[in-house]
């Protein structure tokens, strides 16, 4: 799968929840690898921003970025709106600190995405794939969020406020197509108890009966009321009974459920790359979405890449037999066993290394370690089947080293170990050159990295 960009800007205006103030967002395509990013262009030198979880400086009703003094705030909707269209890579320019609330859902934003269409792009997608139980709780709220391995990208919900009116709830997205309809439409909300203490606090100036579900659930005095509405700026709601007191009905009878769906969306979205995994989330909250979200940031800046899948069963891309049509070597020098996944830019093949390799012999009789130089021949064999997928008629060239650069050998291979290469294109291919970069590993760990050129001659 390729990354993907907008075709062309669109731009979004309306109040900031917490400023109340007018802003501008312009959604902009960009280049591949770019990620989401935020440009303050009402601010000297115009900053940009990250949108990645280690930049959240807070998550009181909603998710601040910041570095240094500067900030944006209320930026969930959006990242929702485009993690779930498969947007990889978008540049936001807004002037001002927030980006708009307009109608308190993601729906404005998933509209305006469609309208202007996306572009696919040359850089293949960049997956974070889940591989074992990643989870966090706050004992003290009892909020958890829990990340299980699965092959697509779903959220599970369950809230529970101790309200008369909003008690327990579930909400789900068992595939991202179903966001634009069951998800994107669900709207912020708001007790009135919080109202008086969040404007105390300078927050929600910009929240009203049109951007916010507000839920009216415990006993307060006609005076209060009146006090709470003239904050807002509203007239003062005629209320007799606990409930919903907006003139607009309910999207759907869960929606403040499938709001914290849609926020948990929007928190996962900043470890900056799409997740393959089941996220269950139980009495979220923007705090420990993005702690969970700080984590798998964590995790990735460990490592570049994650070790590749392997699937035992599943049917390799190139067997062995296919592999000798393609690489001239034969034993006991052909290292690559079967290629088991490949991209436009990347390849991944496997070694299965046994106690009969014949350098066992003397690499070492009491201690048998696979010879590094071995591995690294292994990537590049299979960094050269990834670059004779490009021509015709592969069976016709060979490929040649013409340097090594940065090798490194972090652990030691032994009998019954599977190495997982994966080879990536670091430059286009020019004039028959390629540069690649190379990585082995076996289970979850690097044994060996190194960079390395190769080119492509044609057989006389």
């Amino acid at each position: 799968m390729k990354q993907v960009t907008l075709k062309s800007p669109f731009t979004i205006t309306g109040k900031g929840l917490h400023s109340g103030r007018e802003v501008t967002a312009r959604f902009c395509p960009a280049p591949d690898n770019h990620g989401y990013k935020i440009k303050r262009i009402d601010l000297e030198d115009q900053p940009v921003l990250d949108c990645i979880a280690e930049n959240v400086t807070s998550t009181t009703r909603g998710t601040v970025l910041s570095r240094g003094e500067v900030s944006v705030s209320t930026i969930e909707h959006a990242m929702a709106a485009l993690y779930c269209l498969g947007v990889d890579n978008c540049l936001i320019e807004t002037d001002g600190p927030e980006i708009p609330i307009v109608d308190g859902s993601a729906r404005p934003f998933v509209e305006a995405i469609e309208a202007v269409g996306l572009e696919e792009q040359k850089q293949d997608k960049d997956f974070y794939v889940v591989k074992h139980k990643i989870e966090v709780a706050d004992e003290e709220t009892g909020s958890k969020i829990m990340i299980l391995p699965d092959d697509e990208f779903s959220v599970e919900v369950k809230v529970n406020f101790n309200s008369p009116v909003l008690a327990n709830q579930y909400a789900s997205m068992e595939h991202v197509d179903e966001f634009r309809d069951q998800i994107a439409p669900s709207r912020t909300f708001v007790f009135v108890r919080e109202i008086e203490p969040l404007r105390q606090l300078g927050l929600i100036k910009g929240g009203d009966l049109d951007n916010a579900i507000v839920i009216y659930d415990s006993p307060m005095s006609r005076e209060s009321l009146e006090s709470i509405a003239a904050l807002a700026g509203v007239e003062c709601p005629n209320v007799e009974h606990y409930g919903y007191i907006n003139t607009q009905p309910l999207q759907f009878e869960n929606e403040p459920a499938r709001h914290k769906l849609l926020d948990v969306i929007g928190d996962i979205a900043l470890i900056g790359r799409p997740l393959k995994g089941k996220v269950i989330a139980t009495k979220p909250g923007h705090g420990i979405n993005t702690r969970i979200a700080k984590d798998i940031r964590r995790d990735i800046k460990r490592q570049e890449i994650q070790a590749p899948v392997y699937n035992p069963n599943k049917e390799p891309i190139f067997d062995n037999n296919r592999i000798r049509q393609f690489l001239p070597h034969r034993y006991p020098f052909l290292l690559v066993d079967k290629i088991i996944e490949m991209g436009s830019q990347y390849i991944v093949g496997v070694k299965n290394v046994t106690t009969n390799e014949p350098f066992f012999m003397g690499h070492f009789p009491q201690e048998p370690v696979m010879p590094g130089v071995l591995m690294v021949e292994a990537m590049a064999q299979t960094g050269g089947l990834l670059v004779l997928s490009t021509v015709d008629e592969p069976e016709r060239y060979s490929t040649y080293f013409m340097k090594i650069d940065n090798v490194k050998f972090r652990q030691k291979v032994v009998p019954g170990d599977t190495l997982l290469f994966h080879v990536s294109f670091m430059t286009e291919m020019r004039r028959g050159c390629a540069v690649m970069k190379g990585r082995a590993f076996v289970g979850e760990n690097l044994v060996c990295e190194c960079e390395f050129m190769a080119q492509i001659v044609k057989n006389k």
